[in-house]
């Protein structure tokens, strides 16, 4: 390489060997394979972004087409071809500008020198920016470039290959060129600034890096740039300032931050790209790392950048700014409409738009994800105390297995002396209705409590009375099996001791069914109250104005139309149902049969465990007309 101080960085660090060409793997093993086993294709047409190597490896390849000793593909460099080729001073290679020299006679000059013998093997042309070509121009060449002479190669450059005439690319090898990942075009600055002495810091490589954007020609220009004014004057800095105030929703902060760099004679249309620029890299940082071209330096930064904003935000932000740079074209104060869109950006309830409403609830659902992980990483929970205090929130509702019953809040009221009744309790009558609501206690106090300040899900101890008949109407009877459902639920909780409780049922028989499957029942007991419980079952008396061989919920006449025989889908008078229908489907009008002989195993119980709903509902409509029968259909 030449060592000349008075070039510029990227013609001083210019590649001459295809090793030194950086971030183009593929292009090199095409061509050193070509020129090594001398299958070199005629017409060559080299595409890609600027700064990327296209010029350069064309004069790569002519000096390992003409070097006298060639090494693996590699041209020596120390061959008098290889220098003259380095010097641009051979005539074996011709370079060509096509966007000063786009013309037809340019063109007809260029073909009329190619037949021409030359010192070396080959003779090759470098038409720089073949796009720009004519119509005249691009047909002149046509030809030639299909049939060269036999020692002419065409090398064609250009950065838009989609304005190459088709019938140009279909004549030529195609190697697309890259644009260089940070990675490399960090570790190739890295290098220059080590080969040059420039004693740069990280953090500078790093902006330069950035600025090229992928061009290892624009990164060095970069580089050469704050080496020459120093690192001072280098923009990074206040542009992250202004990122960090829209962060921080500082609009103050931000507008001071742009102040500064327009003072340095940055204009408006250039702080807004690089803003765009500065967001797009926290973006693929968040999205894509393996895409952005931050340096390391500056990916840590960008990264908690981009997890402060969010997605939604960084999105809002590029948008605004991107018609901030629109309307700047136009305006009379171009610095006014970018101050205007940061102000935007730093406070979204300025902006009514649609985009600012989802970036505001975006923001909710982030903050109220963060407070449940809080929570369920270990927040703290309400004391007991303070949830007796609080009660349940507005508009919840108790866990039916907690919620005390009616009996337990009146034995608590009597218990406290107090003539009120406690909120929770449904109004019975007026005078308790009208009772203060102040006086009432909460739920909290009625239930024995757990540490973190909730109910239980079961007492301590032994249940009493109203904690079972709560538990068993709400769970315990839904879960037995099929069989002791329907046996026990006629029968009723009428005592509790020390343990022992005491389960009442409509007669003997039913009583000696139920004892069969007791031993089921008392342990689904324990299963929910984590305690032994004996069950002791007894017989009911007879009920007033009833005799005693009719069983309880066998009332007849008008006390079973309003209301007695409606039970039979519940209590004592469930189990009966079925053989009421059957005796007056068979025309009978005493239904008081022997109970002795009644087989309750016949109790209508379906899938679920209920009973027959189309018998009951027969049984009520026959109840509800005297006199009537069923007519077979």
């Amino acid at each position: 390489m030449a060592e000349d101080p008075h070039l510029m960085l990227y013609l001083r660090f210019r590649p001459g060997r295809f090793g030194e060409l950086r971030g183009q793997p593929h292009v090199v093993r095409a061509l050193q394979s070509a020129v090594r086993s001398g299958h070199v294709a005629h017409a060559y047409l080299f595409s890609g972004e600027r700064g990327t190597g296209k010029t350069s490896t064309a004069r790569i390849l002519a000096r390992a087409l003409n070097c006298a000793e060639p090494v693996d593909g590699e041209p020596c460099g120390s061959c008098p071809s290889c220098v003259e080729i380095a010097s641009g001073k051979s005539v074996n290679v011709l370079e060509l500008d096509a966007a000063s020299n786009n013309g037809v006679d340019a063109m007809r000059d260029l073909i009329a020198h190619a037949a021409l013998a030359s010192p070396g093997r080959w003779k090759v042309y470098i038409i720089d920016e073949v796009h720009m070509l004519s119509n005249a121009a691009a047909s002149a060449l046509l030809k030639t470039l299909e049939e060269p002479p036999s020692h002419v190669i065409f090398v064609l450059a250009t950065t838009e290959p989609h304005k190459v005439l088709p019938t140009i690319r279909s004549r030529t090898q195609h190697l697309e060129f890259r644009l260089l990942s940070a990675d490399t075009l960090s570790s190739l600055l890295n290098d220059v600034n080590a080969a040059a002495g420039l004693s740069l810091d990280d953090r500078t490589l790093a902006r330069a890096v950035h600025d090229g954007r992928g061009s290892a020609r624009d990164a060095l220009s970069a580089l050469e740039r704050v080496a020459a004014s120093g690192p001072a004057e280098d923009e990074g800095p206040e542009l992250a300032e202004v990122v960090e105030a829209l962060t921080d929703e500082d609009a103050g902060r931000a507008l001071v931050a742009i102040g500064a760099l327009h003072e340095k004679g940055i204009g408006p249309q250039q702080l807004a790209a690089g803003l765009v620029d500065e967001l797009r890299q926290a973006f693929l940082v968040a999205l894509a790392p393996e895409l952005a071209d931050a340096g390391d330096a500056d990916r840590s930064r960008l990264s908690d950048q981009a997890d402060r904003l969010g997605l939604a935000r960084l999105v809002r932000a590029m948008e605004v700014l991107g018609r901030a740079m629109v309307d700047m074209r136009d305006a009379p104060d171009a610095r006014v409409v970018l101050e205007v869109a940061l102000v935007r950006l730093a406070r979204s309830e300025l902006d009514d738009s649609t985009a600012a409403i989802l970036d505001r609830l975006s923001r909710v659902e982030r903050a109220s994800a963060a407070r449940a992980g809080a929570v369920q990483g270990g927040g703290a929970a309400p004391t007991r105390a303070q949830g007796a205090e609080s009660g349940p929130p507005p508009g919840a509702t108790l866990d039916p297995r907690t919620r005390p019953s009616v009996g337990a809040l009146l034995r608590q009221r009597a218990a406290s002396g107090s003539d009120s009744v406690p909120a929770s309790a449904p109004a019975a009558s007026a005078p308790a209705a009208s009772a203060p609501a102040a006086s009432a206690p909460a739920a909290s106090d009625l239930v024995p409590a757990s540490p973190d300040g909730l109910p239980e899900e079961t007492p301590v101890g032994a249940p009493d009375r109203d904690q079972l008949v709560q538990a068993w109407g709400d769970h315990i009877l839904r879960a037995l099996p099929a069989r002791p459902k329907a046996l026990y639920m006629g029968g009723r909780f009428v005592s509790t001791d020390h343990g022992s409780v005491v389960f009442s049922l409509p007669n003997e028989p039913h009583r000696v069914r139920c004892e069969e499957v007791r031993h089921v029942v008392e342990q689904a007991l324990e299963a929910h109250f984590g305690v032994p419980i004996h069950l002791e079952l007894e017989v009911d008396g007879p009920a007033p104005g009833q005799s005693s061989g009719q069983i309880p919920g066998q009332a007849t006449g008008s006390a079973r139309r309003t209301g007695t025989a409606s039970a039979r889908g519940r209590g004592a008078g469930g189990a009966l149902g079925e053989r009421d229908v059957r005796a007056r489907r068979a025309g009978s009008t005493d239904v008081s049969e022997d109970p002795e002989t009644e087989d309750l195993d016949e109790v209508a119980v379906g899938t679920e465990g209920v009973e027959d709903i189309a018998s009951v509902a027969e049984a009520r409509v026959l109840d509800a007309f005297p006199g009537a029968e069923e007519v077979p259909g």
